[in-house]
């Protein structure tokens, strides 16, 4: 690691101006994000932003993904999910996303992610839309490509069916869907997600 001149050469453990210099990336990231999207945004731009070297970028927040996680201020993980819909067949897609995403959501972590949700819904939800189509979704879209050029209207079909689950279980409180048990609402609602994904829609 370099010396970035807050205290001599680097080391792990938290360093003078560390916090400073932190913020000054995620508030480069957040606007370059908004400004011009998450394909646009270079961490060479970002670093320009902020008045630092790439090389801090890449230290600090890893990938540009992880930047634009730690940018969200997310509430949890967003690999608890994504990995488990890595590790099935494209033909079970449907239902795990419905199992992990709900499953998180009402775990202890979900009062987090239930009070993040109603702050996206009441602002400015762009870096939370580029965070669901560039991180959370991008392997599903290439995985769903068929024909080529409709994974992205998949994938989007795909997510407004899940923030409208989301929403009536967790924020308006429907019943029967805001107490039925994961495992029920996923073979109710998962054949819908996996139509979506992998079935005729038009295209």
């Amino acid at each position: 690691m370099t010396d970035t001149g807050n205290g001599g050469p680097g080391r792990s453990g938290r360093r003078p101006g560390q916090s400073g210099t932190r913020e000054a990336i995620l508030d480069a990231a957040r606007a370059r994000f908004a400004e011009v999207g998450f394909d646009k945004a270079s961490i060479r731009s970002i670093a320009g932003v902020a008045g630092v070297d790439p090389a801090l970028v890449h230290h600090y927040f890893g990938t540009k993904a992880e930047l634009l996680t730690a940018a969200l201020d997310l509430p949890i993980d967003p690999t608890l999910i994504t990995d488990q819909i890595a590790a099935v067949p494209v033909d079970a897609l449907g239902e795990t996303i419905v199992r992990a995403v709900v499953g998180v959501w009402d775990s202890p972590l979900g009062l987090q992610a239930v009070a993040f949700f109603r702050t996206v819904l009441g602002g400015d939800a762009t870096l939370a839309r580029q965070f669901l189509l560039e991180v959370v979704l991008k392997d599903v879209r290439s995985r769903v490509d068929s024909p080529p050029g409709s994974g992205a209207t998949r994938v989007v079909l795909a997510a407004s069916q899940m923030i409208g689950v989301l929403v009536g279980r967790k924020i308006v409180g429907i019943e029967p869907l805001a107490s039925m048990p994961v495992d029920q609402l996923a073979r109710i609602v998962g054949p819908t997600l996996q139509r979506y994904l992998t079935g005729d829609i038009g295209l």
